[in-house]
């Protein structure tokens, strides 16, 4: 299973960027999908995750500006970020929990290779 991230890039603050990212290889279902963070000094913490029924669940800081969206026929996540702030700036991981071959299958973790994320004063 391989996870190919998309996106990110340099902005403004008060600007917007989406990213982007799609799981290939051999998977029967995705439960969960998310978008991690890493800021340099820091740990990883999670931005946003979406349940294959699209139930989601957004960190206390996106306070209503990152939008997060899944695809499952594509097997893709997205995460739309709007209002942008410098403390937004990072590099962004996403994730997918994934059962291979059928819904006995153990789910396993998969990370994104990760896509930087700078947004400036």
């Amino acid at each position: 299973v391989q996870l190919q991230a998309s996106g990110g890039g340099l902005v403004q603050a008060g600007g917007s960027l989406g990213l982007s990212c799609a799981a290939s290889g051999t998977i029967f279902s995705i439960p969960v999908m998310a978008w991690y963070r890493q800021a340099p000094g820091k740990q990883r913490e999670l931005v946003a995750s979406i349940a294959r029924n699209g139930d989601t669940d957004y960190a206390d800081f996106v306070s209503g500006r990152f939008t997060i969206t899944r695809d499952n026929a594509k097997k893709t996540v997205s995460l739309q970020m709007n209002t942008l702030k410098p403390e937004d700036t990072a590099v962004y991981y996403c994730k997918a929990d994934v059962k291979r071959y059928n819904v006995y299958s153990a789910t396993k973790t998969y990370w994104g290779q990760g896509t930087q994320v700078t947004v400036s004063s």
